[in-house]
This record gives structure tokens, C-alpha cells and sequence, in this order.
């Protein structure tokens, strides 16, 4: 498992590309360095999805970049993806594992460390951790957690902690002295106007943070 390539994690939501092709802004967003991308777009039929979903790997692999399906184990088998993210109205994550097998990737989306620490159990490979900081896509979770309780979580966990919610070149380095092993995304790249450029830059806090004294 290449968990390496989400130290910067895209997870896509077309609505939010500025009325741009979401293929073509995930390459621009690749072009900048990004290797770990979920497809997330909840609203589209199976087969919109299995197409579109077809499409992202063949981008993704030509990037030799990490896809993760959003919720959908059969058409991440289907397209050959790296694996599923799952929460806690998915498949549970026993589930997920029985169908997808030993070799491909189950991220969690969780809220809370009890729930963490339950799919570090079930046998999650990682998971994304939030809302860090309030964002309109994460109201229906209430408060945001906060960096302070961010740190709890990551420290508890053996698996790998994922930073998600209103991270931006703002706060970016805020988020990782929580010591994280990386942060998702999503307007702060797809929303941009120079993808390639916001994406160089979140790498570049990213690589800074690591390589501290």
C-alpha cells in the first residue's frame, strides 16, 4: 500500500471546479504534484460514475497517482482504483475488506476518536480526521474539531490520520503541528484559479513542515 502519496489528499467535487471540466482540473492539480485523489461526486448514477471513474484512473495512472473511490467498492474493482473511502453510513469496513481483499486501500472518514479507533479495529488503512476548521461541506458535523483535539486523535491512532476541513494555504501549517501524516482537500485546490499553482504551494508548506530542525 502506497499511503506515501496522500501527504497532499484531492478529493474531488465538480461543483466546485468554477464551472471547469473536473478531469481537467485534476490533471492541472497532478501537474503540482498531487498523488492521491478521491472521487467523490455522491449525485451521479452508476454509470456516470463507472465512466467517470474509468477516466480518473487512466488519468491517474498516467501520473503514477493513487485513486481512491468514494463509497463504491464495486467500481473501484471495476476500474481497478487503489482502494475505497468509506464513513459511517458506507459498508462497514469488515465489509469493505471482504470484498475488496487484502491488497487495496479503505480510508475512513471519521469524526470523533472512538469511531477512529473502532476502524483502526475493523482494519481502515487510514483515515481522514475533521471538520479541523469550519466549511460549509461539514456543517452537518457540528463543531469543528479544532487542532488541539486533531493532535488526540492522531497520537492515539496507530494507523495513519488525515487532516480534512477548511484547510488552506492559511492554515496549513497550523494543522500539521498536529502530526498529521497529511491533509485533504478540496476547494483549496479545485476552487482555485491556478490548481497546478495551489497545489505546488500546499506541497511546499507540506515539504517545509517535514523537513523542520
Amino acid at each position: 500500500m502506497v499511503l506515501s502519496d496522500f501527504g497532499l489528499y484531492l478529493i474531488t467535487d465538480r461543483r466546485q471546479a468554477g464551472g471547469r471540466e473536473l478531469l481537467d482540473v485534476v490533471r492541472r492539480a497532478l501537474d503540482g504534484g498531487v498523488r492521491g485523489v478521491q472521487l467523490r461526486e455522491k449525485d451521479l448514477s452508476g454509470a456516470e460514475l463507472y465512466r467517470l471513474a474509468d477516466a480518473m484512473r487512466r488519468l491517474t495512472a498516467a501520473y503514477d497517482a493513487r485513486l481512491i473511490i468514494n463509497d463504491r467498492p464495486d467500481i473501484a474493482l471495476a476500474v481497478d482504483a487503489d482502494g475505497v473511502h468509506v464513513g459511517i453510513s458506507s459498508m462497514p469496513v469488515a465489509a469493505v475488506r471482504r470484498v475488496l481483499g487484502p491488497d487495496k486501500i479503505i480510508g475512513y472518514s471519521a469524526h470523533s476518536l472512538e469511531e477512529a479507533e473502532q476502524v483502526q479495529r475493523d482494519g481502515a488503512d487510514f483515515i481522514t480526521c475533521g471538520p479541523v476548521f469550519a466549511t460549509p461541506s461539514k456543517l452537518r458535523y457540528g463543531a469543528p474539531l479544532g487542532v488541539e483535539r486533531l493532535t488526540v486523535v492522531a497520537a492515539a491512532l496507530k494507523i495513519p490520520v488525515i487532516a480534512l476541513g477548511g484547510i488552506s494555504l492559511g492554515n496549513i501549517s497550523e494543522t500539521l503541528t498536529a502530526t498529521v501524516q497529511g491533509v485533504a482537500v478540496i476547494s483549496a485546490v479545485l476552487g482555485a484559479s491556478d490548481p497546478q499553482g495551489a497545489a505546488m504551494a500546499l506541497l511546499k508548506k507540506i515539504e517545509a513542515y517535514a523537513q523542520r530542525p
